[in-house]
């Protein structure tokens, strides 16, 4: 790297890291952190960095693995199970969507090669928001996620012909179609060799790093196979990135696929980072002041237009008003895409700067609208349903009816979370002919379940409201499934102030907040991974002949002391001293008293563990060992306190132990 590049390099890091942490907490893409910063610190405004060959070569190996991450994606069988949507449907989005903006933009008087570039730009979604925001809500399975999925792939087919063509239109004044025809033959030869090459030479060069166990090699072997095909390409002729789409879409079907995405992905994120700071950098300030009205009128036009046609062309075809218009709401911004192919265009002077800030200004503020456009659709669609009367229960109907529906359950089973635990319990439940009714805040598992017949229903279990109306106060047990510990603690506390009658079960993880639980009214605790190391010391003393009496009382004693003896370990260089929250994890560590020490002749009371968590769970003194001491014990020089207390509590409790400090 040029000695010249390291500072603005490190500018451009550390604004996107303060950029990418603020407006995680308004819940924005990184992408717009990363084109924040490129306006910031570009030439436009506070210039602390110049745009350069450096950051340019840069950005573009961004895009060609933002490509080659989109070629492993790349499925040919799910094309084919999703081929109405996908060839039916996503091609006739593309095709009306790009030939309107085309002809708007010649309209306005736009040179054709310049309108072919802004309807490509345009005329393609972001995979990357849209997708994100399906998966936080759990709508990828539903109607309007597998629409919006479909046109996704076609679009990422579009993407690669805009790739090809784009070079063939650089200093041409008119379109020529004998020279797109030839660029659009080159690329398929190239495509066909790759593939010859891909599906002989890649395997072999992936098996030879996968035997020598180098993480190293494979990474290095991912890197060559990317750029070697965005080298090719660029060599004949056509862009970077269709190198590192073919690249990928090779290794797309290999036992590699999942490997490879891990690998590859820190240096697409970085790379990719820096190329939306390079588009930032380009957007003229200047230019966007002068042009702010455009700007909005333009952006309010594309979300108008692409909702009104992907909504029209998806109710055609599907016949579904609702996830229509929805797919329609969640494609109507621009996209990741739009950036490169402007780049892309620009590097071949076929878009000014001015008009290149316009249209990246627009792509920009449209992706900006799109989580707000979403859960607008979201609150719409209900305006758009055809009541209907099903044949089983509605999982989201309203709490009166819920009352209806519930009437005739006493002494049932409450189950709040229905995910891999509550369904173990409603396997084991079903059997036996007791009855049951959950209730979960996961709308598509709600709707899953409920149709495969489950008495399931949508809603929070911290509402009163709606504990009452599937009967909670009449019910035999409640069982809280949260993974979510804190999660759990909200639900008992709200439980407690109204159904304190009913006994109440709860399932953790871990013991971490085990005796919170208990105070906020829950009758048992069952810790995960304690219970499955009890299953394990119970298979382990099986095996060594212990009679099954032994075992059983053994085990049952553990559960009397609330999991006391299994609780903390001793820890390592490699143990983690807190959990993924933050929170402190609790170990046993062993502290030796000497004559001089302070808690040498004083009782174990008198030290007031409790104020740190933590108690004495053994003295090691000479020969012997004293299991759970009695408050009253007076410690002696010489003893070995095994003391289980919070990872952050260790040096503290070891000054008082040690110095009376």
């Amino acid at each position: 790297m040029d000695q010249s590049f390291f500072e603005p390099f490190l500018i451009i890091l550390l604004s996107a890291v303060i950029a990418i942490n603020c407006l995680r907490y308004v819940q924005l893409p990184p992408i717009l952190a990363y084109l924040s910063v490129g306006v910031i610190v570009g030439p436009y405004s506070f210039k602390f960095v110049e745009y350069s060959d450096t950051i340019h070569l840069l950005s573009e190996l961004g895009v060609v693995f933002l490509l080659f991450m989109l070629g492993l994606e790349f499925s040919l069988p799910r094309m084919i199970t999703m081929r109405k949507t996908v060839f039916g449907l996503g091609f006739l989005q593309v095709l009306s969507t790009s030939l309107l903006i085309l002809l708007v933009a010649i309209l306005l008087g736009l040179p054709l090669a310049t309108a072919i570039v802004i309807s490509g730009a345009l005329a393609l979604s972001s995979t990357a928001i849209v997708t994100r925001e399906l998966i936080q809500a759990s709508e990828l399975n539903t109607g309007h996620g597998q629409i919006s999925i479909g046109i996704l792939l076609f679009q990422d087919l579009a993407a690669v012909f805009f790739l090809i063509i784009v070079p063939s239109l650089s200093g041409q004044q008119e379109i020529d179609g004998q020279t797109i025809l030839i660029m659009l033959l080159q690329g398929l030869a190239l495509l066909l060799i790759l593939l010859l090459f891909g599906r002989t030479l890649l395997p072999t060069l992936f098996n030879e790093a996968a035997k020598a166990h180098s993480d190293e090699l494979f990474v290095m072997t991912a890197l060559v196979a990317a750029l070697t095909a965005a080298w090719l390409t660029y060599t004949a002729g056509l862009s970077m990135a269709l190198g590192g789409f073919l690249a990928g879409m090779m290794l797309g079907e290999s036992r590699y696929k999942h490997q490879l995405k891990a690998d590859i992905r820190p240096f697409r994120d970085l790379l990719l980072g820096l190329f939306f700071v390079s588009v930032g950098m380009q957007l003229n300030l200047i230019a966007l002041q002068e042009n702010w009205f455009w700007i909005i009128v333009i952006t309010i036009s594309l979300l108008a237009f692409k909702t009104l046609t992907t909504t029209g062309l998806a109710f055609i075809l599907h016949k579904d008003l609702k996830n229509a218009f929805r797919a329609g709401l969640s494609l109507s911004q621009g996209g990741e895409f739009g950036f490169a192919l402007l780049t892309l265009a620009m590097s071949h002077q076929l878009v000014s700067l001015q008009l290149n800030s316009i249209i990246t200004s627009t792509i920009i503020l449209s992706m900006v609208c799109t989580p707000l456009l979403i859960k607008l659709g979201r609150k719409l669609s209900h305006y758009l349903t055809v009541k209907e009367h099903p044949s089983t229960p509605d999982p989201f109907t309203l709490t009166h009816t819920l009352q209806q529906e519930t009437r005739e359950l006493h002494d049932h089973v409450v189950i709040c979370g229905y995910g891999r635990v509550g369904q173990v319990i409603t396997r084991f439940l079903k059997p036996l002919n007791i009855p049951y009714v959950i209730i979960d805040s996961d709308p598509l598992r709600v709707r899953e379940s409920a149709a495969a017949g489950e008495r399931i229903y949508y809603g929070d279990a911290k509402r009163h409201d709606l504990m009452k109306s599937i009967g909670a106060e009449r019910s035999k047990l409640i069982i809280v499934t949260f993974p979510d510990e804190k999660e759990a603690l909200k639900t008992l506390h709200s439980l407690q102030n109204h159904l304190n009658h009913v006994p109440i079960l709860v399932r953790t993880r871990d013991d971490s907040m085990l005796e919170a639980l208990q105070q906020a009214g829950a009758t048992e605790v069952i810790p995960e991974k304690l219970e499955g190391s009890l299953m394990l010391v119970s298979h382990v003393l099986t095996m060594l002949k212990i009679p099954a009496t032994e075992i059983r009382e053994r085990i049952r004693q553990v559960r009397s002391e609330r999991y006391q003896m299994l609780q903390g370990y001793y820890h390592g260089t490699r143990s983690n001293k807190v959990d993924k929250e933050g929170a402190a994890n609790t170990i046993l560590h062993p502290v030796f008293l000497s004559a001089d020490s302070a808690a040498s002749g004083h009782s174990i009371k008198s030290l007031t563990l409790e104020r740190y968590q933590s108690r004495i769970q053994l003295i090691r003194r000479q020969q012997t060992s004293l299991q759970r001491p009695s408050p009253e014990t007076i410690l002696k020089a010489g003893d070995i306190l095994i003391i289980q207390m919070p990872a952050d509590q260790q040096e503290v409790l070891e000054a008082k132990l040690l110095s009376g400090g």
